[in-house]
C-alpha cells in the first residue's frame, strides 16, 4: 500500500512529456504543469503555425504563454528528492516512455477527456447542461441530477427527431405556400396581359374609327367648301360681268347727255334709255360667317358625351381597389366653357343679403327692406341667377355653412307654396345637389339619391343643355364627378343656392 502511495504521489509530480518528476516546473494558462524545458521544446515545433498547444488538454492559446515558474509545486518537488522518493521506473505501474516523446491522442478522443481528472466523460449533467466524468459526478456536480450520457443522447434524439419532423413539415407546407403564390403570379400576369391585349384591340379599333369619322368629315367638309366657294365665284362672275355691261351702258348715255342735236338726241334715247332687268337682286345677303361652325358644334359634342361616358366608367378601373384619380375632364378643360353668373336681386328671399357685385349670397336672421316682386321667392331661401343658360356652360360655387344647396330650375318655378311647387329639387323644374361638412344628396321632382363622393367646399357644376347633361364635381386639387343627370331640357335654365339656416354662405367663383 506505501509503494502504491508512492507511485500515485511521483505521478502527481511527474512531467506528462518527459515522465520524469518535474524540473524547474511551469504551469500553462489551461492549469497543466511541465517541465520548463519539456513544454518550450514542444512549443517550438509550434513556432510556424503561431498556434500553441497543452498536449494535455489540447486548449489553444494565441500568442505564445509567457512561462512562470510555478515555486508551490516546484518546493513539493523538492521535497520528495529529499524524502528519497524517486525511486527506480520498476516502481511504475506503466512502462516509461522515451524522454520528450509525447503520445498524443485523437483530438475527437481529446475532447472526451475531463480536463480536471483525465477521465472520459461519460456522465451528462443535466443541472448544468454538460458532460463531466465519473470523479465530477462526485466533486462538484455531487447532487445534481445526472444521467448516463447515452441515455441523454437517446432522449435529445428523439427530440432531435420530433424537431426535424415539424420542420420538415413546415418545409412542405411553405413549399405549397410558394407554389400557390406562384400560380397567383401566373394568373395575375395572363389577366394582365389578356387584358393590355383585350384594351388594345378596343382602343385601337376606336382609335381607327375616329380615324375613318375624322377622315369622313374632313372630306364632306372639303367638299362643302369646293361647292361653297364654286357657288360664290360664279355669281362673283356673274356681277362683275353686269357691273361691266352697266358701266358700258353708263358711258353710252353720258355720251348721250353730251348730245347737242336735240333731233339726234330724241332719236337715240330710246334705245339707249331702256335698262335690261338684272338676274339678281339689288343686294346680296351675306349670313354670318358661321358655315362650319354646327360641324365644329357637332364634333366637339361627340367629344364631349365621349368624354362623359370615359369619366362615369373610368373609375370602375382600378388595381387593387384603387381608384383611377385621372379623370379625362380636368378643370382646365371644364373652364373654357366658364360663364360668369350674378344672381337677380328680384328673386331673392328677403333673409338674403346679396354683395360681392350679387355674386355672393348669406342667410340673414333678419329680414331685409326689399320691395315687392312677383319673381321673388318668398318661402324658401333661394335665389337665381340673372343670366338665362343655354349651350354648354360651366360655373363653381364656394359654400360656407352647416349645408347649401346649388341648384339649376327653370325661370317658370313657382315663387310661393310648399316644397313641391316652389323649393329647388322638390319639383319637375329644379335639380338641386344639397352639400354638407358630412353627406351629400342630389334631388329631383322630389325623389332623393344619395351622393358619394370627397367632402370639399366648392362645387363645380357642367351643364350641356342641348345634350340634356348636368354634373356636379368636387372641386380641390382634383375634379371628382359626384352625380350626374341625363335628361331632356325644355327651357333655358338659370344657376340657383339654397339656404336653410343663418349665417350660411355661397359665392359664384371667378374662374380664370
Amino acid at each position: 500500500m506505501a509503494q502504491k502511495s508512492v507511485q500515485l504521489d511521483r505521478e502527481t509530480f511527474s512531467c506528462p512529456i518527459c515522465l520524469d518528476l518535474l524540473k524547474n516546473p511551469v504551469t500553462t494558462p489551461c492549469g497543466h504543469s511541465y517541465c520548463k524545458n519539456c513544454i518550450k521544446d514542444h512549443w517550438d515545433t509550434e513556432d510556424e503555425k503561431r498556434i500553441y498547444s497543452c498536449p494535455q488538454c489540447r486548449k489553444s492559446f494565441i500568442p505564445r504563454p509567457q512561462l512562470l515558474k510555478n515555486t508551490m509545486l516546484a518546493a513539493l518537488v523538492e521535497e520528495l528528492k529529499k524524502t528519497g522518493l524517486q525511486a527506480a521506473p520498476s516502481h511504475y505501474d506503466v512502462a516509461p516512455l522515451k524522454k520528450h516523446k509525447l503520445v498524443e491522442p485523437s483530438e475527437k478522443l481529446q475532447e472526451n477527456i475531463c480536463s480536471r481528472h483525465d477521465e472520459v466523460m461519460k456522465i451528462f449533467c443535466r443541472t448544468d447542461q454538460q458532460c463531466i466524468c465519473i470523479l465530477c459526478s462526485m466533486d462538484e456536480h455531487k447532487g445534481h441530477d445526472t444521467v448516463s450520457a447515452a441515455a441523454e443522447r437517446t432522449e435529445r434524439q428523439r427530440e432531435l427527431e420530433g424537431s426535424r419532423h415539424n420542420i420538415q413539415q413546415r418545409i412542405q407546407d411553405r413549399e405549397k405556400d410558394v407554389k400557390l403564390l406562384q400560380q397567383e403570379v401566373e394568373a395575375i400576369n395572363g389577366s394582365a396581359d389578356k387584358a393590355v391585349e383585350h384594351s388594345e384591340k378596343i382602343f385601337t379599333q376606336l382609335i381607327r374609327l375616329m380615324e375613318k369619322r375624322r377622315s369622313d368629315v374632313k372630306q364632306q367638309v372639303r367638299s362643302q367648301q369646293e361647292t361653297e366657294v364654286s357657288r360664290v365665284k360664279e355669281l362673283q362672275e356673274k356681277l362683275e360681268q353686269e357691273i361691266t355691261e352697266l358701266k358700258r351702258k353708263d358711258a353710252e348715255l353720258k355720251k348721250l347727255s353730251h348730245t347737242e342735236d336735240h333731233n339726234q338726241f330724241l332719236h337715240n334715247y330710246p334705245s339707249l334709255s331702256a335698262l335690261s332687268e338684272s338676274t339678281h337682286s339689288s343686294s346680296i345677303n351675306i349670313p354670318p360667317l358661321k358655315y362650319f361652325e354646327d360641324v365644329t358644334a357637332a364634333v366637339s359634342e361627340v367629344r364631349d358625351k365621349l368624354q362623359d361616358v370615359l369619366r362615369q366608367t373610368w373609375p370602375n378601373i382600378s388595381l387593387t381597389q384603387t381608384k383611377v384619380d385621372v379623370l379625362l375632364s380636368q378643370p382646365d378643360n371644364m373652364t373654357r366653357y366658364s360663364c360668369e353668373i350674378t344672381l337677380d336681386p328680384n328673386t331673392a328671399n328677403t333673409h338674403l343679403l346679396l354683395y360681392e357685385g350679387n355674386r355672393k349670397a348669406t342667410r340673414m336672421r333678419q329680414q331685409l327692406s326689399y320691395s315687392d316682386h312677383p319673381d321673388r321667392f318668398t318661402v324658401w331661401g333661394q335665389v337665381l341667377s340673372r343670366e338665362s343658360l343655354t349651350g354648354r356652360c360651366y360655373w363653381e360655387v364656394e359654400w360656407r355653412g352647416d349645408g347649401v344647396g346649388v341648384a339649376v330650375a327653370y325661370k317658370n318655378i313657382k315663387r310661393t307654396g310648399g316644397p313641391r311647387e316652389s323649393l329647388f329639387g322638390s319639383n319637375e323644374k329644379s335639380w338641386r345637389l344639397f352639400c354638407s361638412t358630412y353627406e351629400y344628396k342630389f334631388y329631383h321632382n322630389n325623389v332623393q339619391t344619395p351622393v358619394s363622393g370627397p367632402r370639399s367646399s366648392r362645387v363645380g357644376v357642367y351643364l350641356d343643355h342641348s345634350a340634356g347633361i348636368l354634373s356636379f364635381y368636387s372641386v380641390s386639387d382634383t375634379m371628382t364627378l359626384l352625380h350626374r343627370v341625363q335628361t331632356t331640357f325644355t327651357q333655358p335654365l338659370y344657376a340657383g343656392v339654397q339656404f336653410n339656416r343663418s349665417g350660411e354662405s355661397a359665392e359664384f367663383c371667378k374662374l380664370k
